[in-house]
C-alpha cells in the first residue's frame, strides 16, 4: 500500500495505527499531555481511600487498552518538544508580567515602580556577516576598508545585502582572524559576569548615595528576571527586566529618589565595570560586557516613550523556549569529538564546539568542562533566572495548574472534596519508555496543533475583551 503515489509511508503508518482498538484512549492520553512530542510511559496503579480505609477508586495501567499511561516529557526546549515548550512559555510569560503589572500574588502598585528592559551583549571577537537596513532599505553587510584584505588574504569588506534567513549571518568575515577561544570562555564565564553585575549594582546605588549597603538596604531593593538568547555569531546575550522596589519587595513603594532614569545610569556605570578575569592560561583574557547596552524604560501604555509591558513579557517568553540550536548547533550533549564532523550544524559552530573540546584537554580550563557544554557553544548557565522577590515562581505557577487537574480529575471520578472528606492517595510507577511509535507522530502533532490554535483564539478574545473594558 505504501506504494500508491502521492501517500508516503508515514500516512499509511496514521493509517494502520488509527485502525488499532486502542487508538481511542491512546488519543485521550495524547490530548491530556497537550500533544507532546516525548510523552513518558508508565506503568503502574494508583489507590485512593479515605480515613476509614474505605477504598474510593482505583486506576491500574493494566486495564487500559495500551497498557501503559503517558504523561508529558515536560522539555521547555521547542526544538525538542514544541507542545511542552508552549506552557513554559505561557508560565514564563504570566511570571514576567505579574512582576511588572501585579497578579499572582503581586499587588497592582507594583506597575508604578521605576523599571527598565536591559539587554547585555557580547563584545566582538572578529568580524562577523551582518543584516543591515535603514528605513527600512537594506545594506551592504559591512562597507569597504581602505585594507581590502586581511592578513590571510582574505576580502574584509562585504557587499552583499544579506536577508532575514541568510544562513551568512553571523558567521566569520574570516575564520582565521576570528578569534574562536575568547568567545568559547566568554560563553563560558557568562554566568559569572552576570552574577557579578547583580551583585555590583547595589553597590553602586549605595556609592551615588554615599551610604553604605547595609543602609540601601533598608531603603530599597532591586529585582530582576532575565533569560538568555543566542546570537547569530553563537555568543549568548541576556534581557533582563530589573526593577526598583521598597525594602519589603513589590509591596513595598521605593522611595521618590529611585527614579527611571537614575536605575539606567547605574546599569550603565556598573555594566561598564564589571569584568571577570581568566588568569589560568596566562593569556590575560577578561570577560567584560559589549560596548552595546540597551537600556529601556518599560512603560504600561506601548503609547509612551520605552516598551510596553506586555511586549516584554511576550519577547523574554519567547527566548525561554530557545537554546543554542538558534545559533546553528545541536540540542543535544556531544558526547565524542569524533562526531563533531558529521553533525549537521554551521561551520562557525563547528570551530566553536572543537574549541571547546581543545580547551577541555587542557588543565587550566578543566574546572570549565567544555566537553560536557561543547553543544552550547561553552555556555554554562541558566538560560532563564529571577531574583526571589521579583514576582511568583514557576513552581508555584505549576502547582496551581496542577491542584486545577486534581479538582477536576477528582470530579470526572466522582470523588469527595478534600474540604468536606478527607482522602489519600497511593501509588507506584515505573518507567518503561518515551517517545512516540510508528504512525503516532502524525496524530500527536495534529492534536497539538488543535490545542495551540485554541489557545490563540482565547488570548485573542480576551486581549479583545481587556480592550473592551478598557475603552
Amino acid at each position: 500500500m505504501s506504494d500508491v503515489p502521492g501517500f508516503s509511508p508515514e500516512v499509511f503508518a496514521a493509517a494502520r495505527r488509527a485502525a488499532m482498538p486502542d487508538f481511542p484512549r491512546w488519543q485521550q492520553m495524547v490530548r491530556a499531555t497537550g500533544g507532546c512530542a516525548e510523552p513518558i510511559r508508565l506503568q503502574g496503579h494508583r489507590i485512593t481511600f479515605d480515613n476509614a480505609l474505605e477504598v474510593l477508586d482505583v486506576y491500574r495501567t493494566a486495564d487500559e487498552p495500551t497498557g501503559y499511561l503517558l504523561t508529558a516529557c515536560g522539555n521547555r526546549r521547542a526544538s525538542r518538544c514544541a507542545a511542552c515548550a508552549e506552557v513554559y512559555r505561557d508560565d514564563t510569560y504570566h511570571l514576567i508580567l505579574s512582576g511588572l503589572r501585579g497578579g499572582k500574588g503581586v499587588p497592582e502598585d507594583v506597575s508604578a515602580h521605576p523599571r527598565v528592559f536591559a539587554t547585555f551583549t557580547a563584545p566582538s571577537f572578529g568580524a562577523v556577516h551582518v543584516r543591515r537596513e535603514k528605513n527600512g532599505k537594506p545594506l551592504p553587510c559591512r562597507p569597504r576598508r581602505d585594507n581590502p584584505v586581511c592578513e590571510h588574504g582574505r576580502p574584509q569588506g562585504c557587499r552583499a545585502h544579506h536577508g532575514e534567513d541568510d544562513p551568512q549571518v553571523g558567521q566569520p568575515v574570516c575564520v582565521d582572524c576570528y578569534d574562536y577561544v575568547g568567545a568559547v570562555l566568554w560563553n563560558a564565564h557568562a554566568g559569572e559576569l552576570w552574577r557579578r553585575f547583580t551583585q555590583a549594582l547595589p553597590a553602586a546605588f549605595a556609592r551615588r548615595l554615599g551610604i553604605t549597603r547595609a543602609a540601601l538596604r533598608k531603603r530599597m531593593r532591586l529585582s530582576y528576571a532575565k533569560v538568555a538568547e543566542y546570537q547569530a555569531r553563537g555568543l549568548v546575550h541576556f534581557h533582563a527586566v530589573i526593577r526598583l522596589d521598597g525594602p519589603d519587595g513589590p509591596a513595598d513603594r521605593p522611595p521618590g529618589w529611585t527614579t527611571v532614569p537614575a536605575l539606567q545610569d547605574t546599569i550603565r556605570e556598573t555594566a561598564a565595570s564589571i569584568t571577570v578575569p581568566v588568569p589560568e592560561d596566562g593569556s590575560g583574557f577578561v570577560g567584560r560586557w559589549g560596548s552595546q547596552l540597551d537600556v529601556e524604560p518599560i512603560y504600561v501604555s506601548s503609547t509612551l516613550e520605552g516598551v510596553a509591558d506586555q511586549r516584554v513579557a511576550s519577547y523574554i517568553a519567547k527566548y525561554a523556549t530557545k537554546g543554542a540550536e538558534s545559533a546553528g548547533t545541536v540540542d543535544r550533549p556531544i558526547r565524542d569529538v569524533r562526531y563533531v564532523s558529521a553533525l549537521e550544524v554551521t561551520e562557525h559552530a563547528r570551530r566553536m564546539i572543537y574549541t571547546c573540546f581543545v580547551l577541555d584537554g587542557q588543565s587550566a580550563f578543566g574546572s570549565l568542562r567544555l566537553r560536557q557544554w561543547a553543544h552550547m557553544l561553552g555556555y554554562r548557565g541558566h538560560f532563564s533566572t529571577k531574583s526571589r522577590h521579583y514576582s511568583t515562581t514557576l513552581g508555584a505557577l505549576r502547582q496551581a495548574r496542577a491542584e486545577y487537574q486534581a479538582q477536576a480529575s477528582r470530579e470526572r471520578r466522582g470523588l469527595p472534596d478534600p474540604g468536606t472528606r478527607e482522602t489519600v492517595t497511593a501509588g507506584q510507577w515505573r518507567y518503561v519508555g518515551s517517545g512516540h511509535r510508528y504512525g503516532e507522530h502524525f496524530w500527536a502533532e495534529l492534536a497539538r496543533q488543535r490545542i495551540s490554535t485554541a489557545r490563540r483564539i482565547a488570548r485573542e478574545q480576551q486581549r479583545q475583551e481587556s480592550a473592551s473594558e478598557g475603552d
